[in-house]
């Protein structure tokens, strides 16, 4: 199995500016990000960002960074831009690692991108893990996929997907037992040939409704495999209390 990784990292952010400069016990966060990343199997690791001073911190940490065009709409259309410069065959694997993810699973890394290279049939891989708590089935942040019997996405939602008629029937918001809700993980690995087709497909109403990109590759038809696993990583970096809570594991590691 060979694959690449890609991380995109933009300096724009309302909660958190030029987050991914961020220091993290000494080094910035988008380059703690890649040394996890690195420690899958992946034979690259590139930081594809839109700011020159991103760019900098990476290099002079040893990693790979490509400076994109600014104005993509989505982290996707940025890693697209990459894999056509790169000029990447169809089928090699590239998983997408966002930059404010320091805690990432390097096995995580590796188990999408052998699923993806697995099934060629599918464009995308991507991570999901068993819902436990009624609060997070009912949480609009948190994303749902429900899946078919192969373990591919029949859809993503933000709604509590799937529904249970009858617990619920009471108007309460419960966990019925054995439900098969899962919690999407937002680590996906891609076909190189989607990713540059992805920029051209249309934008369709679900995607715009739920405000999910990965919608727009089911309404083209395109399939996506889910891999599920029963570890729920730790979350990425959104807010200051993200950021102290993730400081505070590196302060304890070191």
């Amino acid at each position: 199995m060979s694959f690449i990784v890609i991380i995109p990292a933009r300096a724009a952010s309302t909660r958190l500016p030029d987050k991914p400069l961020l220091d993290i016990a000494g080094k910035p966060m988008v380059v703690r990000t890649a040394l996890q990343a690195a420690k899958s199997q992946a034979t690259r690791v590139i930081v594809a960002t839109d700011d020159k001073q991103i760019q900098a911190a990476v290099q002079s940490h040893g990693f790979e960074a490509l400076l994109t065009r600014s104005g993509h709409p989505t982290g996707t259309d940025r890693l697209a831009e990459v894999a056509a410069r790169l000029g990447l065959d169809g089928d090699d694997v590239i998983v997408n690692v966002q930059g404010d993810e320091p805690l990432i699973d390097p096995e995580q890394i590796n188990a999408v991108a052998a699923l993806l290279a697995g099934q060629p049939d599918a464009a995308i891989a991507t991570c999901a893990s068993p819902i436990v708590q009624a609060e997070t089935l009912f949480n609009p942040n948190a994303v749902k996929v429900v899946c078919d019997q192969r373990r591919r996405a029949l859809y993503f939602s933000r709604a509590p997907i799937p529904w249970a008629r009858d617990a619920l029937a009471d108007g309460s918001q419960q966990l019925a037992p054995g439900l098969p809700a899962l919690h999407h993980i937002g680590l996906y690995a891609y076909r190189a040939g989607f990713l540059k087709k992805f920029p051209s497909l249309p934008v369709g109403p679900l995607e715009r409704f739920e405000s999910l990109e990965q919608l727009r590759a089911m309404e083209n038809g395109y399939s996506i495999a889910v891999y599920v696993t029963h570890t729920h990583p730790a979350a990425g970096v959104d807010t200051p209390a993200d950021l102290a809570r993730v400081r505070e594991v590196f302060t304890n590691r070191l």
